[in-house]
């Protein structure tokens, strides 16, 4: 397998005493050998998009030329979305499970189509986990330890925001703890400074900057007590609970459950049968290597295969019953 992102690559060296039929035979060959599969996952500089790239190169490894693979910028999970009803045989995009539930919805800002039924599921890609972070020389232990701190909830608009929006409201906090208009990237000097008590960062853990924040200076992740995440995902059906290990971050002595976005690789059911199987075979075949280049790969595995939310594809399907990975019936 090819992997491009601007470049395509053509095979056409034909030698010239072959006739017309044989031509013909050798451009077809040459046309299926390099099928391209687009991949669309947010912005150049987003998480989703870095996964994405992994991901397809590990995949192109694996089918050693088969396709062209050509990762291409979006605007995000929506975007993605939106695409995949436009009639693209190979297309791959990494979204939100949530998205795709509001668009077979209608949701706005999805219009009604029946096509977002044909979108299926290959293969699951790193939560991005929600990161609630204060000092470990602070007094605050919990997310109720906040009331009446300052903090720094994540960028407009981010899933830190809107995830800890969600959580201060459904406990009760939103008017208790004082949020702080500052730049998300200017939060790590600012906690160091003691100018906030906290703030959130979102990312597929370890979040690199959480990383070296910890290298810097002692930190402690917050937590929620299982009925109080029970009743902040009951809240907001697009969240999931997510353990981060001890040791994930430099002095991390405990494990920390979180709230995380799950995300996952899809295409359509107009993908090839054979397609589908390739690329996700590929990419479990590719999984330990992903996970000893990128340590976001380490919380992937099958066990996070009901987050997807949709059924698999069939082709994807035929990979997991013969790798003998169990399937939950809503994906099969």
């Amino acid at each position: 397998m090819i992997l491009t992102r601007a470049l395509a690559i053509c095979f056409c060296v034909v030698p010239l005493a072959l006739g017309a039929s044989a031509e013909a035979k050798i451009a077809a060959a040459a046309k299926d050998a390099t099928a391209s599969i687009v991949i669309r996952a947010g912005k150049s500089d987003s998480p989703n998009h870095a996964l994405a790239v992994q991901f397809a190169e590990a995949v192109a490894v694996a089918l050693n030329g088969a396709y062209t693979l050509d990762v291409q910028e979006s605007q995000g999970s929506v975007d993605n979305v939106m695409q995949a009803v436009k009639g693209q045989r190979d297309y791959v995009f990494t979204a939100s499970p949530n998205f795709i539930a509001q668009a077979r919805r209608g949701a706005k800002p999805f219009a009604p189509d029946r096509r977002y039924r044909e979108v299926r599921a290959l293969f699951p890609i790193p939560a991005q986990t929600v990161e609630w972070v204060v000092r470990r020389d602070s007094t605050v232990t919990t997310l109720r330890g906040l009331a009446g701190q300052n903090f720094i909830s994540g960028a407009k608009g981010s899933i830190a925001e809107r995830v800890t929006t969600t959580a201060l409201q459904v406990l009760g906090l939103e008017h208790s703890v004082q949020i702080m208009d500052i730049a998300a990237a200017a939060a790590p000097e600012a906690l160091k400074a003691k100018q906030v008590s906290g703030f959130a960062i979102a990312g597929a853990y370890p979040v690199p900057a959480l990383t070296a924040l910890a290298q810097a200076m002692p930190i402690r992740l917050l937590s929620l007590d299982p009925p109080e995440l029970a009743k902040v995902m009951r809240a907001d059906d697009s969240i999931a609970a997510e353990l981060v290990p001890k040791g994930t971050y430099p002095g991390l002595a405990e494990d920390t459950t979180v709230l995380a976005v799950p995300g996952g690789a899809y295409t359509t059911s107009r993908m090839r049968d054979a397609t589908a199987y390739a690329v996700t075979k590929a990419f479990w075949s590719q999984h330990d290597a992903l996970a000893t280049r990128s340590p976001q790969w380490q919380a992937v595995g099958p066990a996070a295969l009901p987050t997807l939310g949709v059924k698999l594809h069939p082709g994807a399907l035929r990979y997991y019953r013969e790798a003998g990975i169990k399937v939950p019936k809503s994906l099969r």
